[in-house]
C-alpha cells in the first residue's frame, strides 16, 4: 500500500528540522499512543514505523538520499501489508482524516476485505469510524456542511454493514442530526444555477419544520435536543434571505395547511411582497384573505389590512381600518398627527413595507419604497378601475336619477368576469367597516343591472378620477418630503391642500359618487339626495383651505426651533411630537451632548430623564464615578456636521450623525493627560424610542 505521506509528516516535523528536533518529536509520538481501542499488535507496528523514520532522518547519509528522492518527485510511502493499518493510523494522526477514511473504507471492501473477526478488521473498522468523524469536523470548519454530512453518513453505513461499534455509530448519528440546519444553509446558499442542491435544501427544510411541528415547534422530535425554539428562530432568519419570494409563499402555504398559524402570517407577508414588488395587485387580495382568517394572539390586523386597502386605492376603508385598531398608541399618533390622516397612513404603510414586508427574499431588492410609482403604474390603474366597475359602490348616477329606486339584483356575471376578485372579498372588502353588510340587508343593497346611468356624467367622473391619480405623483404623498427635507410640505399651502382635496374628492367621486344612504322600506329604498354629498365635499374643501394658518404656525415653530439649536447651551425640552422633524431630533441629540459634556466635566448634574432612557443615564453616571475615582475629568467639545434619517416608525427612529468630536482628559489640577480627536468626523448612529408619550434617546453606536 502506498500512503500519501512522507517521513517528515509521518513523524510530525518540518523538512528543515534538526536531528535533535526529530528525536524529540519521535519520543513525543511514542509517549502519545492512541487510546481509542486499537489492538496491541497494530500499536506495536506504529511504534516500529516511527522508529524506522527517526533512524532514517537522523542519519545524514540516509536523510540526504531521501531528500534527493523527494526533489526528484518521489511521493508517498510504500508499506508492507503487515504495516498498512499502522501507516493509516499515522496518516490519520498527521491531520489527514479524509484521505485516511477513503483508503480505510476501500480496504474494508472486497476483494481486500479482511478476515471476519480478525484484529485487522477490528482496527480498520475503528479507524474508519474515527476518521469519518474527524473528516466531518474538518469540513465543518471550512463551512462545507453538506460534505461533512456525507462523511458521517458513509461512516454510519460502514459501521452498520460491519455490525460493530454500536455506541460510536450512535455518536455519528447524533452528529448527523445536529448538522442538519447547517446542511440546509449550505445547500440553499449556493448559486441558484445549482438547482439540484437548492431543491434538495428546500425539501430538507420543509421536512425539518414538519417534524418539529410547524414553525412553532409543537412536536417533540429528534431535532429538539439540538435546536430549541430560540435557536430555530435564529436559524430560520438566516435561511429566509436565500429563498425566493415564490418559494416562501409555497412553503408557508403548505405549512399553514398543516396547522401552523405563524406560517399563515408569513404567507400573508410574502404574498404582499410579491404583490407590491411585481405589481400584482391580485396577490394583495390573497394576502388579505389569509390575514382575515388568522387568529394569532396579540396580532392587531386592522392597520395591516388598512395598508392593503390603501394600496388598492380604498381610502375610506383604509382609514376605517386604522381607526379600528386595538393599538391605543397608533390611534393616538393618528389623532395627533399634524397633517392629514391620509398622509399619516401613507407613512405607516411605507415604513411597514420597508421594514416588515419587502425584506428577507433572494429575488427582491427594492432600494426605495415608492408609492407614487405604484399608483402611476398603468396596470395598477387598470386593475383598480376594473375593480371599481365590479363594485356595487361605484355606479355613478346623475341628478336626474336621484328619485330612482334601487332594486335587488346584481349580475353574477360581473363577479365571474374577474376571477382575481373572490366573492367574499367583493362583498366585504369595499363595504363600510366593520363586517360588511348584514344578511338581511344584502338583497336591498343590490343594484339592478338594467338601471341606465347618465353616460356623460359617468365619463367625466372617470376622467377626473384618472387626473387625481396622476396628481398623487406631484404630491409625493407629502410624507416623502417630510422625511427627506425636514419639512412637511414642499408646495404652497393652498396648492398642497387643494391637491389633498382633489384626492379625497376624486376617490369619493370615483368610488361612490353621490354616496347612497339607504333607508329600508317594505320593498325598496329611497336614495338620499346626492346634493348632501356635494355639500359635504364643499365643507371639506373649505375646512382644508382654512388650515393654511396651521401651516404658517408650523413654519413659525420650526424657525423658533432652529434658533434654539443655534444657541450654545441647550435646555431640556421633551419631544412629544409623534412624527418629529430632523431639526427636532437634532435638537434632542445636541441637548444630550451638551448636558453629557457638562456632567463629565463636573460642571452640572445630569437631569435628562425626560429625553434619555434610564439605562443610558446610568451608564453615564458610572463613567463619571469611575473618573472621580481616578481623579480626572473630561473636557468634550462636539458639533453635529450632518444628520441623516435612517429609519422611522411609530415607535422607533434611527439617525446617522457626522460628529466633530474632541475629548481632553485632565487631572483635577488641569494637567492634560490625553487628547482624543476624530478627523474629519466621528460617525455615530443614534436610536430613539417612543415611550410615555415622548421620544427618548435609547442608545448610540459609534463608528457605524
Amino acid at each position: 500500500m502506498e500512503l500519501p505521506l512522507d517521513h517528515f509528516r509521518l513523524i510530525g516535523v518540518s523538512p528543515s528540522a534538526t536531528s535533535e528536533e526529530i528525536l524529540r518529536a519521535f519520543q513525543l509520538r511514542l509517549d502519545k499512543t492512541p487510546d481509542e481501542g486499537f489492538t496491541y499488535e497494530v500499536l506495536a507496528q506504529r511504534s516500529e514505523l516511527l522508529r524506522l523514520t527517526a533512524d532514517l532522518l537522523t542519519d545524514p547519509d540516509s536523510r540526504r538520499e531521501y531528500e534527493n528522492l523527494l526533489l526528484k518527485g518521489a511521493a508517498g510511502l510504500d508499506l508492507s501489508s503487515n504495516r498498512e493499518v499502522a501507516g493509516l493510523i499515522l496518516l490519520w494522526e498527521s491531520g489527514s482524516p479524509k484521505e485516511t477514511f477513503t483508503i480505510t473504507r476501500k480496504a474494508l471492501q472486497p476483494p481486500q476485505t479482511p478476515a471476519l473477526g480478525s484484529s485487522r478488521e477490528a482496527d480498520l473498522t475503528l479507524l474508519a469510524a474515527l476518521s469519518s468523524r474527524d473528516a466531518a469536523i474538518q469540513e465543518q470548519e471550512q463551512r462545507s456542511y453538506s460534505n461533512a454530512a456525507d462523511f458521517l453518513k458513509e461512516g454510519i453505513q460502514l459501521l452498520q454493514r460491519m455490525g460493530k461499534l454500536v455506541e460510536l455509530r450512535k455518536n455519528l448519528e447524533e452528529d448527523l442530526v445536529s448538522l442538519l440546519p447547517y446542511r440546509i444553509l449550505d445547500l440553499l446558499s449556493r448559486d441558484l444555477s445549482d438547482s439540484q442542491s437548492h431543491k434538495k435544501g428546500l425539501g430538507m427544510l420543509e421536512n425539518l419544520i414538519v417534524k418539529r411541528g410547524g414553525l412553532e415547534g409543537k412536536n417533540k422530535s429528534e431535532y429538539n435536543n439540538y435546536l430549541n425554539q430560540r435557536e430555530f428562530e435564529s436559524f430560520f432568519q438566516q435561511i429566509k434571505p436565500f429563498l425566493t419570494v415564490q418559494e416562501q409563499i409555497d412553503l408557508f402555504l403548505e405549512l399553514q395547511k398543516r396547522g401552523s398559524s405563524e406560517a399563515g402570517f408569513l404567507a400573508f407577508l410574502s404574498l404582499t411582497a410579491i404583490g407590491f414588488a411585481r405589481r400584482k395587485p391580485e396577490k394583495l387580495f390573497e394576502a388579505r384573505k389569509i390575514l382575515k382568517k388568522l387568529n394569532l394572539s396579540g396580532l392587531d390586523s386592522m392597520p395591516l389590512i388598512g395598508c392593503l386597502d390603501l394600496l388598492l386605492a380604498d381610502i375610506d376603508q383604509s382609514t376605517a381600518r386604522f381607526l379600528s385598531s386595538s393599538d391605543d398608541k397608533l390611534r393616538e399618533w393618528l389623532d395627533n398627527y399634524p397633517g392629514e390622516k391620509l398622509e399619516a397612513i401613507c407613512i405607516f404603510c411605507k415604513n411597514w413595507l420597508e421594514n416588515d414586508v419587502l425584506v428577507g427574499y433572494r429575488d427582491i431588492d427594492l432600494q426605495e419604497i415608492d408609492l407614487d410609482s405604484w399608483f402611476q403604474d398603468r396596470e395598477i390603474q387598470e386593475f383598480i378601475e376594473q375593480l371599481e366597475k365590479n363594485s356595487n359602490k361605484t355606479l355613478l348616477k346623475s341628478k336626474l336619477q336621484n328619485q330612482s329606486n334601487l332594486k335587488t339584483q346584481l349580475s353574477k356575471k360581473d363577479i365571474s368576469s374577474n376571477p382575481d376578485i373572490e366573492s367574499n372579498n367583493f362583498e366585504e372588502g369595499r363595504l363600510p367597516f366593520p363586517g360588511g353588510l348584514k344578511k338581511d340587508e344584502e338583497q336591498s343593497q343590490l343594484i339592478d343591472e338594467n338601471i341606465q346611468t347618465d353616460e356623460t356624467i359617468k365619463n367625466k367622473a372617470i376622467e377626473f378620477y384618472k387626473y387625481a391619480i396622476e396628481k398623487i405623483a406631484e404630491l409625493k404623498f407629502n410624507f416623502g418630503e417630510a422625511l427627506e427635507k425636514n419639512r412637511i410640505f414642499n408646495k404652497s399651502p393652498f396648492l398642497t391642500y387643494f391637491y389633498a382635496f382633489l384626492i379625497l374628492f376624486a376617490f369619493g367621486l370615483g368610488v361612490g359618487f353621490f354616496r347612497n344612504n339607504i333607508k329600508k322600506t317594505s320593498q325598496e329604498k329611497e336614495i338620499i339626495d346626492n346634493s348632501l354629498t356635494i355639500d359635504k365635499n364643499k365643507r371639506i374643501f373649505n375646512e382644508v383651505l382654512n388650515q393654511e394658518d396651521k401651516k404658517n404656525a408650523f413654519n413659525t415653530s420650526e424657525i423658533i426651533l432652529s434658533e434654539k439649536i443655534n444657541k450654545k447651551s441647550f435646555s431640556v425640552e421633551e419631544l412629544t411630537n409623534a412624527a418629529p422633524s430632523l431639526d427636532q431630533i437634532k435638537y434632542l441629540i445636541n441637548t444630550w451632548l451638551d448636558k453629557k459634556s457638562n456632567f463629565l466635566a463636573g460642571k452640572s448634574e445630569l437631569k435628562l430623564s425626560t429625553i434619555v432612557q434610564s439605562d443610558l443615564i446610568n451608564r453615564l453616571m458610572k463613567e463619571r464615578e469611575l473618573d472621580i475615582q481616578k481623579g480626572i475629568y473630561k473636557d468634550i467639545n462636539t458639533n453635529i456636521e450632518k444628520i441623516v434619517l435612517l429609519t422611522q416608525t411609530a415607535s422607533r427612529i434611527s439617525v446617522s450623525v457626522n460628529l466633530k468630536y474632541t475629548e481632553k482628559i485632565l487631572k483635577k489640577d488641569g494637567e492634560l493627560l490625553d487628547e482624543i480627536k476624530f478627523t474629519p468626523f466621528l460617525k455615530v448612529k443614534y436610536i430613539l424610542g417612543f415611550s410615555e408619550n415622548s421620544w427618548k434617546l435609547v442608545d448610540f453606536i459609534s463608528g457605524v
